[in-house]
């Protein structure tokens, strides 16, 4: 006699429409990654320097300046990191809104925040318009990381699932290759070119605003939010068949065990809901302390640490992200087909050992007030590179993607707002300290995040279950209850054995 639980697996059919909600929704990482771009360059561009941070316009141009120490400086490094601390209070908010409204109005509201951040930016006077401007920013960024990954993985089918969600990570690493080809070219436009690259910003935020207008509901949401009958005729026009019985008796289950939970957040504490939250906010915590946004904030002036000039250290930056795009690519095609485990363990030995060899090359060759021989400065560049190729088929995508898909939906948007907020909060640390790290640990500071990604790497191999395939509203029983250590956390849970027992009685 089969199991209670046992169940054919949903439609797989991929249709358009989910095609194009999904890259409209991806739209929200092309605004994240676009700042993520923009910030180191505009930060090492003399006229924005001298307009907003003058002290650190002279250290920059003496001549016996300390290399690792010209740009630390706390209000410099506010300017990066206080988009991060706003995003972090907006993510408890935007977590609220999609339950309560939807991902689509989630969404819409990213775009609004973001469009008045990018105005507020391109047209400050002083840095306290900067800094209101860029807190407008994290607003956006908190509703729209909050939103997109949730909506993607609910409308997606569970074989796309994997490529689909990363699709939102693919348009953050278009999002910073942008940027640095805007910023490349806003260079050489004195003395306002630091506005057109602040200001290209409202693009995508633009199309966010105006896609978001066009794309359906998620079904889950509709459902969640007692739109019974809208959320099948929803269901049906984004699956392309009528026979979507299955998938919409599962979606009205799940949604009637989540209205058993009158409180989300102290749900997500009980012990059957630890091991999602657990490792989708750890999760977080390792994709930022890879050292990833050392480079994507401030590959820029990383680069001009190195000697490189004002121009090439641009451009070297055009490179990393050209390879973080192409990188990205092999994740999407991959995801579905390797797991997530895999390509985890996999990304974490080759970032290993990139940053070990970069941390090597300048603790010998760049000293305080030196230029790094160019030979050795491209050899860096080049493992770089390879750092980023790691990062970028690996912890990047995944990092967004696994805690889009762990929880059961009675916690999906708390625990998914521990995820993002984490993601936040570590990205504010790394933002706000890592200059300040460069001038005291120098070229250690590789080594540090080295630490790191031995960690991280142990972690996914050792306590990460697979989830590729799995249909998302199934995997507390075909991932965490089969591991071998979180398998423990589903026995005797009183919580647990009431919605199993439900269930059954349903089945």
């Amino acid at each position: 006699m089969p199991h209670a639980f046992d169940k054919l697996e949903s439609n797989d059919k991929l249709t358009a429409q989910v095609v194009i909600c999904s890259i409209i929704a991806a739209f929200g990482g092309l605004m994240f990654g676009y700042d993520i771009g923009i910030s180191g360059g505009v930060t090492s561009m003399d006229d924005f320097l001298e307009k907003f941070f003058p002290k650190v316009y002279v250290r920059k141009h003496r001549a016996k300046e300390d290399n690792y120490c010209k740009y630390d400086n706390q209000m410099l490094q506010l300017f990066t990191s206080s988009l991060y601390l706003s995003a972090i209070v907006c993510c408890f908010f935007a977590s609220k809104c999609c339950k309560r409204f939807g991902r689509k109005l989630t969404m819409q509201l990213a775009s609004l925040f973001f469009f008045i951040g990018v105005i507020l930016n391109a047209a400050a006077i002083d840095l306290p318009m900067l800094i209101i401007g860029r807190l407008f920013l994290g607003a956006g960024v908190g509703f729209g990381n909050q939103a997109v990954p949730l909506f993607i993985s609910e409308i997606a089918p569970p074989k796309y699932r994997g490529g689909l969600n990363i699709l939102f990570q693919m348009l953050i690493t278009i999002g910073i290759l942008c940027a640095n080809i805007v910023n490349y070219a806003t260079s050489k436009m004195h003395p306002n070119g630091w506005r057109v690259s602040l200001g290209g910003a409202a693009f995508p935020a633009i199309f966010l605003g105006l896609g978001s207008l066009l794309i359906v509901e998620t079904p889950t949401s509709l459902i969640e939010r007692g739109q019974i009958e809208q959320g099948k005729k929803t269901l049906i026009k984004i699956r392309g068949v009528d026979d979507v019985e299955k998938e919409y008796q599962e979606i009205l289950q799940a949604t009637q065990l989540a209205h058993q939970i009158k409180h989300p957040f102290k749900n997500l504490m009980k012990k059957s809901s630890r091991p999602q939250l657990i490792c989708g906010t750890i999760l977080q915590i390792f994709q930022q302390f890879t050292g990833i946004n050392v480079v994507m904030f401030y590959a820029p002036v990383l680069f001009q640490t190195m000697g490189f000039g004002g121009n090439a250290s641009l451009l070297s930056a055009i490179v990393t992200g050209s390879v973080n795009v192409i990188s990205t690519l092999v994740a999407i095609l991959g995801v579905d087909r390797f797991g997530r485990r895999g390509l985890l363990v996999e990304g974490a030995v080759q970032m290993l050992i990139a940053q070990c060899i970069t941390g090597g090359i300048l603790a010998v060759h760049l000293k305080s007030t030196n230029v790094i021989p160019k030979y050795y400065a491209h050899i860096v560049v080049a493992f770089i590179c390879v750092f980023v190729m790691g990062f970028a088929w690996s912890w990047g995508p995944l990092g967004w993607l696994i805690p889009s898909e762990i929880f059961p939906l009675e916690t999906r948007t708390a625990g998914f707002f521990f995820a993002v907020s984490m993601n936040m909060i570590c990205t504010f640390i790394i933002a706000q300290a890592f200059l300040t790290m460069l001038c005291h640990m120098r070229s250690g500071i590789f080594f540090f995040f080295a630490v790191w990604i031995v960690i991280m790497g142990t972690f996914a191999f050792v306590f990460l279950p697979e989830t590729k395939g799995i249909p998302i509203d199934e995997m507390n029983e075909r991932a965490w209850k089969k591991h071998w250590f979180w398998k423990r956390y589903f026995n005797n849970d009183p919580a647990h054995e009431d919605r199993q027992d439900a269930k059954l009685s349903e089945n």
